[in-house]
C-alpha cells in the first residue's frame, strides 16, 4: 500500500495520464483478487468504503430498482444492525419487512423464511455468519429457495469472507457485502458483489465511478491493501480454519472442564472457526471483562458496544436477559498462539470463579 500513499498518487478516474494509468491497473488487479475469492467476475465487484456501506447500497438500491415489482423485504431478527437499520429507514418510508427469528441455536428455520416470502417480496437478506455468535447459515439452501420463489438473495458475508470458502456462484447470491478488515485487510475500505444483471439504484450520486453505482474518488491505498490481502488469504485460508478451530475447541475445553454452568450460544457445529460465545451463569459480563484488562473481549458487536442492554442477537435466540448479560464474545485470529489461549483460559477460569464466590450461582 505504501507507494500509493505517495510516488504513485494518481487517481483511477484521471484516464488521460500515467499517473492515473497506473493507480487504474491496481484497483483493478485488487478487482481481480477480490472476485477470484469469491468466485465471481471482476465486472461484479463494486468498490465501497466497507460493509455497512455496501448493505445500505445492496437493500435501498435494491427496493428503489425493483420497487414496481414489490414492497417487502424479509430478513433475519439477528442480522447485523447495517442491515436491520436500512430495513427499519424503508419500513418508515412505506416499505414492509418481515424478520424471521431463529431457531436456538441461531440457524435460520428455512420452512419459516420460505413462509414469509409474499408476492410482493422483492429480496431476501440473510448474513453468512453472524458476528456474534459465529453461527453459518445454510447459505446455498437459502439462496436455492430464493432462487426458487424468484427473489433477489443479499447476503452480508463481512464475517465469513476470508474465514470460510464463500463462492457466489454456489451459493445462488445475487448481492453480497464485504469489508476488508475482517481479512486484515485496511479498515475503511470493503465492496459490494453485484451478480451481473441484477439492478440497483445508486445511493451516491456524482461522477458515475464504479459503473454508475457508487460515485466517489476511490480509496486507491486501501483498494491495493485489500487485494493483496485476498491473495494471501486465498493461500492460507484452508490451513489457518483448521488451526483456528483447534485452537477454539482447546480453550472451550479448558473452560468446561474447569466451570460449571458454561454455554456455548449458537450451534457448535455451524460456526466459523475463531468465534466462540459463551455465557457464563452468574457473572455480569462487563464485570467480567474489567477483571481481565490484558486481554482484548467484548459482549457483542463492536458497533453495538456503546449500547446498553442484552444483545439483540442472543435474545432472538430465545436466551433469557440474565444469560445474555452473562455472555462474552471471544475471538480468535491469525496470530493468536496456544500459549496466548492457554493464558487467557487460566486467567477467565480465575475470574468466573473469583466473581462467583460472592453470587453463587449453584
Amino acid at each position: 500500500m505504501l507507494p500509493f500513499f505517495g510516488p504513485k498518487f494518481g487517481n483511477p478516474a484521471s484516464r488521460s495520464h500515467r499517473f492515473g494509468w497506473e493507480a487504474e491497473q491496481a484497483v483493478e488487479l485488487a478487482r481481480k483478487r477480490v472476485a477470484a475469492l469469491a468466485g465471481a467476475t471482476p465486472h461484479e465487484i463494486v468498490f465501497t468504503s466497507g460493509a455497512t456501506e455496501s448493505n445500505n447500497l445492496a437493500i435501498k438500491g435494491a427496493v428503489e430498482a425493483y420497487r414496481d415489482n414489490g414492497n417487502h423485504i424479509v430478513t433475519m431478527a439477528t442480522e447485523h444492525k447495517a442491515v436491520l437499520d436500512p430495513v427499519r429507514h424503508l419500513e418508515r418510508l412505506g416499505c414492509a419487512a418481515t424478520e424471521v427469528p431463529p431457531r436456538p441455536d441461531g440457524l435460520v428455520d428455512l420452512d419459516r423464511l420460505r413462509a414469509a416470502i409474499r408476492p410482493e417480496t422483492l429480496l431476501v437478506s440473510v448474513m453468512y455468519a453472524n458476528n456474534e455468535t459465529g453461527v453459518i447459515q445454510p447459505v446455498r439452501e437459502i439462496g436455492a429457495l430464493c432462487r426458487e420463489a424468484g427473489v433477489l438473495f443479499h447476503c452480508d458475508a463481512a464475517q465469513a469472507f476470508g474465514k470460510v470458502p464463500v463462492d457466489v456462484t454456489a451459493g445462488n447470491i445475487d448481492l453480497m457485502s464485504v469489508s476488508a478488515h475482517k481479512l486484515y485487510g485496511p479498515k475503511g475500505v470493503g465492496v459490494l458483489y453485484v451478480r451481473r444483471k441484477v439492478r440497483l439504484a445508486a445511493q451516491m450520486d456524482g461522477g458515475g465511478h464504479e459503473s454508475g453505482l457508487r460515485s466517489g474518488t476511490l480509496n486507491v491505498p486501501a483498494i491495493v491493501g485489500f487485494g493483496e490481502a485476498c491473495a494471501l488469504c486465498g493461500g492460507e485460508m484452508a490451513e489457518e480454519s483448521l488451526r483456528l478451530g483447534a485452537l477454539r475447541d482447546r480453550f472451550l475445553e479448558q473452560l468446561e472442564d474447569a466451570l460449571e454452568a458454561v454455554t456455548v450460544n449458537g450451534s457448535r457445529q455451524h460456526r466459523l472457526p475463531g468465534n466462540l460465545n459463551v455465557s457464563f451463569a452468574g457473572v455480569n459480563a462487563e464485570t467480567l471483562l474489567m477483571n481481565l484488562p490484558e486481554v482484548a473481549l467484548s459482549t457483542g458487536s463492536a458497533c453495538s458496544s456503546a449500547v446498553a442492554g442484552p444483545s439483540h442477537v442472543l435474545r432472538a435466540m430465545g436466551i433469557g436477559e440474565d444469560l445474555a448479560h452473562s455472555s462474552v464474545r471471544f475471538g480468535l485470529g491469525r496470530f493468536n498462539t496456544a500459549e496466548e489461549i492457554d493464558f487467557v483460559a487460566r486467567r477467565v477460569i480465575e475470574s468466573v470463579k473469583r466473581l462467583r464466590a460472592f453470587t453463587p450461582v449453584l
